[in-house]
């Protein structure tokens, strides 16, 4: 019998409208049962992922870096462009910020919400102000910051466990 070496198979992640590329490797590294390193090594970016996953774009990244990491998650680079600002666009990788009320709506962060000039929330279409609600950098009940998208396992904070969607409530109009 010939002895074929097969490709790894991944379960597809559904894209979302808007979602941040590091939301978006965080979900595909848990659903697979990958860790960064594990996944950078598939994908033969080493430490390119993990910066990535902090938000962090400079360099920006190519279309060469992207194609590999198309390969692995089955998502088509054009896809995966969408998850990053647009080139031109500033955005600020920390603090990591969210709107309790999007979240609550659809839990995943949105790569609009760490846009330099954005502080509050944004719609599906970019630049369209929703809920009028200013973005929130911490926890609302403990004041501990964020951790970034790509650790956001439950929707919650990670000290207090207050859930991410009950924070719409302490959010302030804008």
């Amino acid at each position: 019998m010939e002895n074929i070496a097969k490709e790894p198979r991944f379960f597809d992640i559904e894209l979302l409208q808007g979602e941040s590329l590091s939301h978006f490797l965080g979900h595909f590294r848990r659903e697979n049962y990958l860790t960064a390193t594990q996944l950078s090594k598939l994908t033969g970016l080493g430490a390119v992922i993990g910066r990535w996953e902090k938000c962090y774009f400079n360099p920006f990244p190519t279309q060469q870096e992207l194609e590999p990491l198309a390969g692995i998650v089955e998502v088509q680079v054009d896809k995966l462009l969408e998850m990053l600002p647009p080139k031109g666009m500033t955005i600020k990788p920390r603090p990591i910020r969210l709107c309790g009320a999007c979240y609550a709506e659809s839990p995943y962060h949105r790569i609009e919400w760490q846009f330099k000039d954005v502080m509050k929330c944004v719609g599906e279409a970019r630049r369209r102000h929703r809920h009028n609600l200013r973005l929130l950098t911490k926890c609302t009940n403990c004041e501990t910051p964020f951790p970034i998208p790509a650790d956001w396992v439950q929707g919650e904070c990670p000290h207090c466990f207050l859930p991410f969607a009950t924070m719409a409530k302490r959010q302030k109009r804008l």
